[in-house]
């Protein structure tokens, strides 16, 4: 007689059950209600499917499956997300009209956003992080999309510049967001960002930002208002004398670990901090030795195509068949021994700046504090990369421009929304977006139909943080 001696595997059988992520539903639900948005976008459209249902779906796909739109569409459509927001099935024409009005009046909604957090919170001060990024698009129907200088390394693509405001360290909640053409500089795009929150901001609030929207203008349009500036500046000429004899200006010493020093300079209206950080030089030098080789290998294939009498390699050529070009060419080489070109990058390369850097303001901050805040302005690059590569507000498709101001809105709430979570639980203060995301997403119900005559709702997969979430009561401090 045959014996079992192991289980046997259960056949699967299939059933019309269907499973979503219910945390971020609720989460959603909660952050719209908190934050009044059923007022502030029902003015916008009164008429056809209840807009603020759409947006709830909406910012609810961004922060769970969130592919694209088209993609949108076929999630909210699922029976169970209609009948979860009360709504009949409709076309993906829907969602783009929705951006749309979005996009038509994104500086009254910016706005009305506004006065509520402020009405909302008596936040403990008012400085902000100012910076700017670049989106690609795809497609060159929008006339936003413009070439410039890109940050996501396409510079064959269209792209648009994004603005954005937080708050800083320790608040860090995003209040503005703006959107300028593709080939618009950081100086340019300064104005209208700053000029988006500048009324919300306290008198003598700090308002820190980098090196690039540095400039004579946009600093004056900050003191005009009796409000602060921490910036970066280039270096000049006459930085490059007291590096000459920084040393001997005795620098006071910042960071002994990491051989940060620096020396004020005191100015009628301003401060600058000539700042030297040896793990900084470390890194230029390395920076400035990886230039230096390439060069000379760079120009030994040259010479090897010249010598051997051949065509250049395709990399030094111009690849245009529009361009005829004769190659007269000859290499230092020929002249110099290797040291001797080294010598001569070097020379070119190494200037003695390397290590500096110098931060200026309209404040009179300490050494350490002037450091110590702007560093915390690598807050907003968090945002950045929350914004691209976890809500995927990128790559942006070929629409309208007014579907485009339309779509980063929606990417901005989502992250206002993860943001305000951090301030309101300071156990998640360091947690990523990517773990929230997950987090949310991971709680799911279950809606079991099979063989009944009732749907049974199976909830699971609760953790740490979802349960954290939920359990939040959402009483402003």
């Amino acid at each position: 007689m045959h014996m079992q001696t192991k289980l046997r595997t259960h056949d699967i059988v299939p059933n019309q059950n269907i499973s979503f992520p219910i945390g971020t539903i609720k989460f959603v639900d909660r952050m719209y209600e908190f934050l009044n948005f059923e007022e502030i976008f029902g003015k916008h459209k009164k008429k056809g499917i209840d807009i603020n249902k759409l947006l709830r779906a909406l910012i609810s796909y961004k922060l769970s499956d969130n592919f694209s739109i088209k993609r949108g569409h076929s999630w909210i459509n699922q029976s169970e997300i209609l009948e979860l927001y009360h709504l009949d099935e409709f076309t993906e024409r829907t969602l783009y009209r929705v951006l749309t009005i979005i996009g038509m009046n994104r500086y009254e909604i910016i706005s009305d956003i506004q006065d509520f957090i402020f009405k909302l919170y008596n936040f403990e001060h008012t400085d902000i992080n100012m910076d700017w990024t670049s989106i690609i698009l795809h497609g060159d129907k929008a006339p936003l999309g413009k070439h410039g200088y890109s940050r996501d390394h396409r510079p064959d693509k269209k792209q648009i510049t994004v603005g954005v405001s937080e708050l800083s360290s320790p608040i860090n909640i995003p209040i503005g967001l703006t959107v300028e053409p593709g080939n618009i500089n950081d100086q340019t795009h300064f104005e209208k960002t700053y000029l988006q929150v500048n009324k919300r901001l306290k008198k003598d609030s700090l308002v820190i930002f980098d090196k690039g929207a540095n400039s004579v203008t946009n600093t004056a349009m900050v003191r005009a208002d009796n409000m602060h500036y921490l910036t970066a500046k280039k270096l000049n000429k006459s930085d490059d004398k007291l590096i000459a004899v920084f040393e001997e200006l005795n620098p006071e010493i910042i960071d002994e670990e990491s051989g940060i020093r620096g020396i004020k300079i005191e100015k009628p209206s301003s401060t600058n901090y000539l700042i030297f950080s040896k793990e900084l030089q470390k890194k230029q030098l390395k920076s400035r030795a990886r230039k230096v080789k390439r060069q000379i290998e760079e120009a030994k294939a040259i010479q090897k195509s010249l010598d051997d009498d051949k065509q250049l390699p395709k990399k030094f050529r111009i690849n245009n068949l529009l361009v005829d070009v004769d190659y007269s060419l000859q290499t230092k080489l020929i002249e110099l021994s290797e040291d001797e070109a080294v010598k001569l990058l070097e020379d070119k390369f190494i200037n003695g700046r390397e290590g500096f850097f110098c931060l200026k303001s309209s404040k009179n901050l300490t050494l350490n504090e002037a450091l110590r805040t702007y560093r915390k302005k690598d807050s907003i690059e968090k945002i950045f990369h929350s914004l691209k590569n976890d809500i995927e507000i990128k790559p942006l498709r070929v629409w309208t421009d007014e579907s485009i101001y339309g779509a980063l809105i929606i990417g901005f709430i989502t992250q206002l929304f993860i943001s305000l979570l951090r301030h309101e639980i300071s156990d998640l203060k360091h947690t990523s977006t990517k773990f929230i995301k997950k987090s949310l997403s991971n709680l799911t119900v279950t809606v079991d139909s099979w063989e009944r005559k009732t749907k049974k709702y199976v909830y699971s997969n609760f953790d740490g943080i979802n349960t954290m979430i939920l359990r939040l009561n959402w009483a402003v401090s």
